[in-house]
């Protein structure tokens, strides 16, 4: 019994083994099989790539070789970057060659910006060429030495709460400028008028950190523009070597549709970048001082971008940023006074006699009593915009100059006036005894006639 029950034992034990061997060849059989199956399915698909790649590699050499042969060369010559102001030993050869041009009786080329006291300093305008292409940060990159960060700081008189009275308070705002020109004395910034308006200080943060303190050189309040100076005394010759002028191209020449890049102190918080396109043209807003004719964009203009700058893709400014049209149903709406339209009236007002306010018992005095007529009350009562005089004082420097009730003004000494405070507060800069042009429409046979004014300015004591 046991001997047979042994037998069986062992014979069971070689039948499972028998089992277990063949298990373990069919699951390797398997497994090659498998891998074998991978494998030719990898090389398949290896060798249907090189095929397409050939394929394709072969296509376009034919397309390059036998129909566009010059288009890469042509696209990469598109693409250009944002130049450069010549270096210094450069910009002195070009004033020598010009020099020699003009002893030779040959015409100069006329820069967008001069300074005839300055006798003819130009902006260092560089000829980019009409098919010059950048990127946003290229641009940005050429632009910002040429951006400024102003600070003004003024006086406003707040009405004081469960009172009639009234108290001055220190306030501060922020803007932008763009450095349009320089002379033997000075950097010249052109800016908003809003941006320097009521300012007892005002103060130019540059690229490089650098602050100095500006003074005003004139204002045109009308179209909202004004330039700045600061005296080159006050630079260190680091902050000199980081700015430049800006670049000044041609707004008549924009497109709508056209990407633009806009810069400027936005919040306050320093230069920031924003880009868009043109959205319109010649766009006409109901805005105080700024109602027509503007360059309309969907890049964000934001409070301190104000007298920044609106460029084109070749880095030239096209526009000085102004005004954003702000309503809860309202996005992408800014607006910029075209560089064509602002860079004629900066040149008037660099070229102005600098003037500094007068202490106010010496402040020149008309006698007048006026109210502005807006654009709508012109359209409206057919009649030219500006002051008109409600009532002249008796004995008056403006009576014994001529002046009536009724009459327009115009202009004051060259300047254009946009409100009565426009007038008085251009006024705190003249002195008693001087004589003044001023421009007016007066009303004859049923029609305004324009006609010049000389003013003899009085004291107001007297």
């Amino acid at each position: 019994m046991y001997e047979y029950y042994n037998y069986e034992d062992r014979a069971e034990k070689a039948r499972q083994e028998e089992i277990k061997r063949r298990a373990e060849e069919q699951k390797k059989a398997e497994k090659k099989a498998k891998r074998t199956k991978w494998l030719s399915t990898i090389a398949m698909a290896v060798v249907f790539g090189l095929i397409a790649g050939g394929i394709f590699v072969s296509v376009n050499y034919v397309n390059d070789l036998f129909f566009n042969r010059n288009s890469k060369r042509e696209e990469i010559s598109q693409v250009k970057p944002v130049e450069e102001q010549p270096a210094k030993e450069a910009r002195e050869e070009e004033k020598k060659e010009d020099k020699e041009q003009d002893t030779a009786g040959e015409e100069k080329e006329k820069s967008p910006v001069e300074i005839n006291k300055a006798e003819g300093v130009r902006s260092e305008q560089v000829n980019r060429g009409a098919d010059a292409v950048n990127s946003v940060s290229a641009v940005a990159k050429s632009a910002m030495p040429s951006i400024v960060s102003i600070t003004n700081k003024s006086l406003q008189e707040v009405q004081m709460m469960f009172s009639y009275e009234t108290r001055l308070f220190e306030s501060e705002s922020e803007g932008s400028g763009i450095i349009v020109a320089q002379d033997d004395d000075e950097i010249l910034i052109l800016t908003n008028n809003h941006v320097v308006d009521g300012a007892q200080t005002l103060t130019v943060k540059f690229i490089d950190d650098e602050v100095c303190e500006a003074q005003v050189k004139g204002v045109d309040a009308t179209m909202d523009v004004a330039v700045i100076g600061v005296p080159l005394s006050e630079l260190k010759s680091t902050t000199k070597n980081e700015i430049k002028i800006a670049l000044i191209g041609d707004s008549d020449e924009l497109e709508i549709g056209e990407q633009v890049v806009a810069i400027g102190n936005a919040l306050g918080y320093g230069q920031s970048v924003t880009t868009g396109i043109v959205s319109a043209l010649n766009r006409d807003i109901d805005m105080a001082n700024l109602d027509s004719g503007l360059i309309q964009t969907d890049a964000a203009i934001n409070p301190g971008n104000s007298g920044g700058a609106l460029l084109n893709m070749r880095g030239e400014v096209i526009g000085v940023n102004s005004a954003k049209l702000s309503d809860t149903t309202v996005e992408g709406m800014c607006y910029a006074i075209p560089i064509s339209t602002a860079i004629p009236i900066a040149e008037d007002l660099m070229n102005r006699e600098d003037r500094e306010q007068v202490a106010e018992d010496e402040a020149g005095y008309m006698g007048i009593v006026g109210v502005l007529i807006s654009e709508a009350d012109a359209e409206k009562y057919n009649m030219p915009e500006g002051i008109y005089l409600q009532q002249i004082v008796e004995g008056s420097p403006a009576e014994e100059a001529g002046l009536q009730v009724g009459d327009i003004i115009k202009k004051f000494d060259g300047l254009s006036i946009a409100s009565y405070s426009d007038l008085q507060e251009h006024l705190k800069y003249y002195r008693a005894g001087e004589k003044v042009d001023i421009v007016i429409y007066r009303q004859e046979d049923g029609q305004y006639t324009e006609k010049t004014v000389t003013i003899t300015l009085g004291k107001r004591m007297d």
